[in-house]
């Protein structure tokens, strides 16, 4: 039985193992719940905490883009995700994108070495009455997704979310593809990722290609709630979208210049780095649902990647979220139980960092709740507090995951034409309103 004076924590993934860290680097005592590996997801590999399943990068770290501000607001918090990410970095241009074993490893030994965690390799299958956060995902089990949909007796929403193949460093033919990063952003002076460039030719056949391939054949209740996330949708339904589609999406090749002809290429596919030793690289943005035998096919039509090994190939999964407009407060707060929060992409923030940042929120407000203490509202001017304003007050009819970015931002006080100096102000703008909150709240990094 949960221990009333203890967090209970269910979900290993980003959102529940900051959240177990926040709650007790500030003296509380967490029993966090994961079921792997006594039972597996449809896309985890591993039993690792806070195992990446889709791409490797963590988004842009530039200090004047949305990510790069939610990346800026976590360290100052004292974020352990941003910390082993750190750690686990590999070159990605001007985002931040880890080697995702060496990751999951940092997380998983700092969270199990803690002298207040306590890591229970076990299926939640019911929600304790007692001080909880429920961060297990997109992927949660039926058994707990059935008590959450009783709890709340609403609706659930569901989305497609699809993870990309990885294909082996040595099988890329090198004389047609090339190293570089977007406008020479980069740490090194060939670039930091592997393009592959395709002439207007190429880039028809294969888009046809993709209309064509034979898709994973969904199961009947997933073919019932089919539901795209506009954000993460499947390669193949981008082509059919429309005949540019791709090369103004995954594909756009704008801030590169192909050697071998001096030209920006047509479309282009990008390779990241996805391990530190550099054996293995992932089709950035190429998530997909194409039958395993199709991926090799139609794949190895892309130049460079003509012989490509493929080391994991593309999966769908049904990923699900909660109506938060209707159940949360900003707080991260069940609405009519104070005691339980909900964290992570269940709640229908998006993205890595988004995901640990609503970890780290709820972690931290549970632990002042527990101690006496009032749970804060982030400024809405932050990008965390944005974040959380919009998963709280959005409309519910249709309500969507949501990404950092500035649209969600409330306007300046004086509006700036130039968007680089906007984008900084709002950056300059919540960075201030953070440290006033810490400072006045008596929140340090913990």
């Amino acid at each position: 039985m949960p221990n009333p004076t203890e967090l209970t924590i269910i979900g290993g993934g980003l959102a529940g193992c900051e959240a177990a860290w926040q709650a007790a680097q500030r003296g509380i005592s967490v029993s966090l719940y994961e079921m792997r590996p006594v039972k597996q997801t449809p896309a985890h590999v591993s039993d690792r905490l806070a195992e990446l399943v889709c791409s490797n990068s963590l988004g842009s770290d530039l200090p004047d883009r949305a990510p790069g501000l939610l990346k800026a607001e976590l360290r100052r918090l004292g974020s352990l995700i941003m910390q082993a990410a750190e750690q686990a970095a590999v070159p990605a241009g001007g985002a931040l994108a880890v080697d995702r074993e060496k990751f999951a490893a940092e997380v998983t030994r700092r969270i199990e070495s803690h002298p207040l965690i306590r890591v229970i390799r076990q299926e939640a299958t019911t929600i304790p009455d007692t001080p909880t956060i429920i961060a297990s995902g997109p992927l949660t089990s039926d058994a707990l997704a059935k008590e959450i949909a009783a709890l709340s007796g609403a609706e659930y929403l569901y989305f497609y979310d699809a993870v990309a193949p990885i294909v082996e460093a040595d099988s890329i033919n090198m004389e047609i593809a090339f190293r570089a990063s977007r406008y020479g952003r980069g740490e090194q002076d060939e670039g930091d990722y592997i393009n592959c460039p395709l002439n207007e030719e190429e880039y028809r056949a294969f888009v046809q290609a993709l209309r064509e391939a034979e898709q994973i054949e969904l199961k009947q209740f997933e073919q019932e709630d089919e539901h795209f996330f506009e954000m993460c949708l499947p390669v193949e339904e981008l082509a059919r979208r429309g005949d540019n589609a791709l090369a103004f999406g995954p594909m756009r090749p704008v801030g590169l210049t192909d050697p071998r002809t001096g030209r920006r290429p047509y479309a282009v596919v990008q390779l990241r780095q996805d391990n530190l030793a550099g054996t293995l690289y992932n089709m950035v943005g190429f998530q997909t649902n194409l039958k395993w035998g199709e991926q090799r096919r139609v794949f190895r039509m892309i130049p460079g990647l003509e012989n490509a090994e493929f080391l994991r190939y593309g999966m769908m999964h049904r990923n699900t979220f909660i109506n938060s407009p209707t159940l949360l407060h900003p707080t991260l707060q069940w609405r009519t139980r104070p005691d339980l929060f909900f964290a992570g992409q269940i709640t229908g923030v998006e993205g890595y960092v988004g995901n640990a940042a609503t970890g780290l929120l709820a972690g931290l407000n549970a632990a002042r709740l527990m101690r006496g203490a009032l749970p804060i509202t982030m400024p809405p001017t932050t990008m965390l507090g944005a974040l959380c304003h919009y998963i709280t007050h959005a409309d519910p009819k249709d309500f969507q995951p949501m990404k950092a970015n500035f649209g969600i931002l409330p306007p300046l006080s004086r509006p700036i034409r130039n968007k680089r100096q906007r984008y900084q102000a709002y950056v300059a703008r919540a960075l201030h309103d953070l440290e006033t909150l810490m400072n006045r709240e008596g929140i340090h990094q913990e």
